[in-house]
């Protein structure tokens, strides 16, 4: 099944690209990377069913620009169809592969009906599609060849999260005030495809057992990082214990006031983007009001 999806998801994005652009995708491999004025395409990951008998569509984006940060307000140019264009999407889009950041929740009687999202950068349009194909259903929660886990992340005031579904936290700072960012992460420090640590004929990666990686997702001005991945201060060090936890710090500073939104990405020893297999790491959002 992981295998089918892989291959359904590097046909879907190329498919996404549009017709008008099918060449130039056909032959991106070969071409140079460029550091600007290339496009961004949204990636759909897959979906997956929530407790309440909706489902959770999974998106991430590529951005194709390897030094060029753009900003793509809601609207014309990035857009969620049918309904309301805002369904929770970033504004703000880091250069490269963006795993899964955000989820589109649909109800019930979804059916086969479909989600498309558009956006345009440097004036190339792109289009992805995104349906609930079982093809696609996915199990972010759980790989179920190792029984590894998505960490656990603890935000400011107390929420919690585990997955790709993001839960947020509100505080607020003013400009001349850089902001303390802090979240607590355990894990249950399973070695991708190969079992526990400590398992007799297995190795450790030599990568930290659980990473937090910060961003904008949106906000009118632009975010700086004091250490955009700060390390995890490991209050107990040794994976072998079955677990691992601790905690991270940074801090950020804003160049105008406003409404903003940080993303948290943890991940573990599966690395970014799960290894490719949708499984597993955890988002988290903090919304900062930032006053004058």
């Amino acid at each position: 099944m992981q295998a089918q999806r892989s291959k359904a998801l590097a046909l879907c994005m190329l498919i996404a690209l549009g017709s008008s652009a099918l060449a130039g995708a056909q032959s991106l491999p070969l071409e140079p990377r460029h550091d600007t004025g290339q496009s961004v395409t949204g990636a759909f990951e897959g979906w997956f069913r929530n407790q309440d008998g909706t489902f959770s569509i999974l998106l991430g984006y590529y951005n194709r620009n390897q030094k060029q940060d753009l900003e793509i307000p809601v609207g014309p140019n990035n857009r969620i169809e049918p309904g309301d264009p805002d369904q929770g999407q970033p504004t703000h889009f880091l250069p490269g592969r963006q795993w899964g950041i955000f989820t589109v929740t649909v109800p019930k009687d979804f059916g086969t009906n479909k989600l498309t999202w558009t956006l345009v950068a440097n004036g190339q349009p792109m289009v992805i599609p995104a349906t609930l194909n079982p093809l696609w259903e996915i199990s972010p929660f759980l790989d179920a060849a190792t029984g590894n886990t998505p960490p656990l992340v603890k935000l400011q005031g107390g929420a919690s999260a585990q997955g790709p579904r993001p839960i947020s936290t509100a505080v607020s700072t003013t400009l001349s005030n850089p902001l303390t960012l802090s979240v607590s992460v355990s894990d249950d420090a399973k070695i991708p495809l190969f079992g526990f640590v400590g398992t007799p004929g297995t190795q450790q990666p030599k990568t930290p057992p659980v990473t937090v990686t910060w961003g904008k997702f949106r906000g009118p001005g632009a975010v700086t990082f004091a250490n955009a991945k700060p390390a995890v201060e490991l209050e107990n060090a040794k994976a072998t214990t079955g677990g691992v936890s601790g905690k991270a710090a940074t801090m950020a500073t804003f160049s105008e006031p406003g409404e903003y939104i940080l993303l948290v990405v943890a991940n573990d020893w599966s690395g970014y983007g799960g290894h490719g297999y949708q499984c597993c790491w955890t988002n988290a959002q903090v919304r900062v009001s930032v006053k004058p």
